[in-house]
């Protein structure tokens, strides 16, 4: 069991890039204060994926230490959608959208925090109540110029590119939240640096204490350059079947391993110091990087689905790629005739766009019947195996 000592070490390092007011923090968690955390994450997307799991993770540790998480689903805030890290404008969701998107929200963070203990708030709770005086009270607190500072909106000045007006309110408006459910911390992504400041200021304007603010790394996803994002389609959900998780672990960059098992396992550091030296000296190495990533992706299809499929996934994964194997289940599609490749594996919904299919058979990434697929008017008949990138398997009916 962990001591209360050590759990406020853990708390305060591992996964951690930055706390605003640092000592003001540390003081209070040493002095047996039991805080309010805040947590809110906008329902833009549907599922949550591993990416969302570090700032979760660090949530559960605020709860083993006896504080209470406040998660908020921005289902109000999403309708705005935020401009953090965007260099255009975000399409506007509808409410349909919204709804269906956080779906599955609460039983996706229930597999990283104690849902049961935590405080589930929706922002339109409040925001439904409010009216044109509220936004005006609150925007009259600021200045646009001190909102169009941060870096991404700069960005976008410079490449004269638009800025919608309630982009320039949102973060104001995730601010307020941390005024409705009295935050004492509030966690984030450092892309999430100037919403988490602007908790802050909202909450010394209004006449309440300022939160302090922690800020956990982002996660590079499968392509090793770019954020873990659904829309980039580098993801890797929450809610994916155990072989399909441990599929796309075992397809990351070697030199993502170390910030995978820092970030998203509980893999002891040392275990982690002896990985990165057999990264660096491959030749004096205790054991190979396959090994390292098949201990990875067992630890974290573990974590969401249990030893048992853990281990039928490893199975699974070594009959398809070390005997060049079909897999013994795959998603089925069935045509009406013959299709061609892109409308198979747009209509199946393997991949989102048609752009996206042309991408991946540049990149010789698909296979139709262990054939590789060269050109985008390709057809695909019943019968067919299609397999995309090393892990995804179609068959068509």
């Amino acid at each position: 069991m962990i001591s209360g000592m050590d759990i406020i070490d853990k708390i305060l390092g591992r996964g951690v890039e930055e706390i605003i007011e640092r000592e003001h923090l540390e003081m209070r968690l040493r002095s047996g204060d039991k805080l309010r955390i805040k947590l809110g994450i906008d329902p833009t997307a549907p599922d949550l994926h591993l990416g969302h799991t570090v700032v979760l993770r660090k949530l559960r540790q605020f709860q083993e230490a006896g504080h209470k998480a406040i998660f908020i689903i921005g289902d109000h805030t999403a309708k705005i959608g935020d401009p953090s890290g965007r260099n255009e404008l975000r399409p506007q969701l509808t409410e349909e959208q919204i709804k269906k998107n956080m779906r599955n929200y609460l039983k996706e963070a229930a597999k990283v925090i104690d849902i049961k203990k935590a405080e589930v708030k929706y922002n339109s709770e409040w925001y439904d109540k409010k009216d044109i005086a509220f936004l005006l009270e609150l925007a009259s607190k600021f200045t646009v110029a001190r909102v169009l500072e941060r870096d991404d909106f700069q960005k976008r000045i410079k490449e004269d590119r638009d800025i919608g007006m309630p982009e320039i309110l949102y973060p104001l408006l995730q601010g307020y939240d941390s005024v409705e459910v009295k935050a004492d911390v509030e966690l984030g992504g450092t892309d999430q640096k100037f919403n988490l400041l602007m908790g802050r200021k909202v909450q010394k304007r209004y006449g309440f204490a300022e939160q302090d603010v922690m800020m956990t790394p982002l996660v590079e996803g499968l392509d090793g350059v770019r954020k873990m994002s659904k829309s980039l389609g580098n993801y890797i959900g929450l809610s994916e079947k155990p072989e399909d998780m441990f599929g796309k672990i075992m397809s990351i960059p070697d030199d993502l391993m170390v910030k995978y098992f820092l970030l998203l396992t509980d893999v002891s550091e040392e275990e982690i110091q002896r990985l990165r030296q057999d990264l660096l000296q491959p030749a004096l190495a205790s054991r190979p990087p396959k090994e390292w990533k098949e201990k990875l992706s067992l630890e974290i299809v573990r974590m969401y689905h249990g030893e048992k499929e853990a281990q039928k996934a490893k199975e699974n994964f070594e009959r398809v790629f070390s005997k060049g194997q079909l897999p013994e289940e795959m998603k089925e599609f069935k045509v009406d005739g013959i299709m061609t490749i892109v409308n198979v594996l747009q209509g199946s919904g393997m991949v989102a766009s048609a752009s996206e299919v042309k991408r991946l058979i540049e990149q010789k990434a698909i296979e139709v019947d262990g054939k590789i697929v060269n050109d985008w008017g390709v057809n695909v008949e019943i019968g067919s195996v299609v397999k995309i990138g090393s892990h995804r398997f179609l068959k068509i009916k």
